[in-house]
């Protein structure tokens, strides 16, 4: 709880001036607590019709945990470059690297009324569409049916119907996400399918299209 409050703090009254972070919300916490953590802001923006990112990462330090309070309104077309640029700068850090360092997205938990934190360090995106791959599960803007190579599944049954798949060697998992997919729903997505994380000793590698 210490965690939202000071966050909540943060955006209102940075320099003065009020700020809003919507976060995206859900029902479930992956992580409680972050010690020993940087935040990071990408707010959501405007100008005319147009739908703006900003950044604000000065208070971020390398050697940090970085916890990622992202404007659930943003579109991942505008969100996921933005984040990449960051997962860059950390992973080719030398001076200062440290390999116990994670990053989270945070969130906050309807449920438990707190904040909570879902770890990506070792997701790596991409934008656009994979050349191929084992398998391949589509997700779609506001869409409760989810693509599994050709097979259309509900969104709700997508984990445990992958597990049910039976295979002599488990397949590379690759995740594509509609670029124009709200970041709120891409966080609910993600806390659905986090098993997917182990399911074949690898983080499933990311593709927006």
């Amino acid at each position: 709880m210490k965690y939202f409050s000071l966050a909540i703090l943060f955006v209102l009254f940075s320099c003065g001036n009020k700020e809003d972070i919507l976060l995206p919300k859900s029902d479930v916490t992956i992580v409680s607590d972050v010690r020993d953590h940087s935040p990071i802001y990408i707010f959501f923006r405007t100008k005319g019709k147009d739908t703006l990112v900003e950044v604000n990462r000065k208070n971020s330090i390398i050697s940090t945990n970085w916890i990622l309070n992202i404007d659930k309104r943003l579109p991942l077309r505008l969100v996921i470059p933005e984040v990449m640029k960051l997962q860059k700068k950390k992973r080719n850090e030398v001076a200062h690297k440290n390999e116990l360092a994670e990053n989270y997205y945070s969130y906050a938990d309807s449920i438990g009324k707190n904040m909570a934190f879902l770890p990506f360090t070792k997701v790596f995106y991409t934008i656009g569409e994979p050349a191929g791959g084992d398998m391949i599960i589509r997700f779609k803007k506001r869409n409760d049916l989810v693509l599994v190579d050709d097979e259309e599944i509900q969104k709700k049954e997508l984990v445990s119907y992958v597990y049910s798949i039976a295979r002599i060697v488990q397949p590379r998992i690759y995740l594509v996400f509609d670029k124009n997919m709200s970041y709120e729903e891409y966080i609910q997505t993600k806390i659905l399918v986090r098993k997917f994380d182990t399911y074949n000793d690898e983080v499933p590698e990311e593709f927006i299209y």
